[in-house]
């Protein structure tokens, strides 16, 4: 297939553009340019996708088989997409997010469960029910928290950070909500198990890692990724709301129940995550934490002294 990469240069993408092309997939990606093609040679189409005129500008005239939406935040950086390739496109994989689903006291969240309207994340549901609407043979995935190496969320780096330096981790509540982590190199393996599936068409997969984790348990694990000793970690409970942090984050996860079921995604898209978690933690830490030299760098830790002070 001909396949149009919305991004391609960081994180999801690299992996992506990376995995699809080994399958052989002509790929072409689109971005602004500021970052070198993960593989040499990649034609790379360069443009801003907020301008919707100078999306269409760049892209007029392409054809494409095939469309990962890697970065669509709102309908309106999706639509333009559709306008112009939709009719032609034998499918259109879109990156959306657990985060769109409403808290809930049942866990785990399984793909149909009610949406919240009031998530900073609607826009990827509003694009969902567009691409439904539109009568697109599209696939929509939604991650949880995805981490791996050449991640720019600051997720498993803010534990190495203080693991490393052998420093108290402070965690909101009693460390024992449940998360859950995904690697990023299984999330592109089950887009890219997307392409030619027909069972696919016009449905909504969860993927993520097979099992939750406590707070204090990803902790743990993180002490495992980075050679230390689990068992001397100092973990610190606090109460979130007894804190003004202002607009800066004490903590890089959202404090409540979110984890997911990947059920549907292993038995319609022969899909399997291959990380466990301290191994995929092992392989962020060694090939991105370390080899970055951050654990090196210098961190600032105003706010967790505040808590710790407390």
């Amino acid at each position: 297939m001909r396949v149009l990469v919305m991004g391609g240069t960081r994180f999801i993408g690299v992996y992506l553009t990376k995995l699809l092309i080994e399958q052989g997939h002509e790929v072409v990606l689109f971005n602004r340019g500021n970052h070198p093609a993960p593989v040499a040679g990649v034609p790379t189409i360069v443009g801003d996708r907020t301008n919707p005129d100078s999306l269409k500008t760049q892209l007029a005239g392409e054809a494409f088989d095939a469309i990962f939406d890697n970065n669509g935040r709102e309908l309106s950086d999706t639509q333009p997409l559709i306008e112009l390739f939709g009719g032609q496109l034998q499918h259109f994989v879109y990156v959306s997010s657990a985060g769109v689903y409403l808290k809930s006291d049942q866990m785990p969240h399984i793909e149909g469960d009610a949406v919240d309207p009031k998530s900073r994340h609607r826009g990827k549901f509003e694009t969902e029910a567009y691409l439904q609407a539109q009568g697109v043979p599209f696939t929509s995935v939604r991650p949880v928290y995805i981490y791996g190496p050449q991640n720019y969320n600051p997720l498993e780096a803010w534990f190495f950070d203080r693991v490393v330096r052998d420093r108290p981790i402070p965690i909101p509540g009693n460390g024992m909500h449940l998360t859950q982590l995904g690697h990023v190199h299984d999330l592109a393996t089950a887009m890219a198990a997307v392409l030619g599936n027909e069972t696919a068409i016009s449905q909504i997969y969860n993927i993520s890692g097979e099992k939750a984790v406590t707070f204090d348990g990803l902790a743990r694990a993180c002490a495992l990724a980075a050679g230390k000793d689990a068992n001397n970690l100092k973990i610190v409970h606090y109460d979130p709301k007894a804190f003004d942090f202002g607009k800066a984050k004490a903590f890089p996860m959202r404090v409540q129940h979110f984890f997911t079921a990947v059920d549907k995604a292993q038995a319609e898209l022969g899909w399997a995550p291959t990380y466990d978690l301290v191994a995929g933690l092992k392989d962020s830490f060694q090939n991105d934490y370390q080899a970055s030299g951050a654990d090196k760098a210098k961190v600032d830790f105003a706010l967790d002294d505040k808590i710790l002070a407390a």
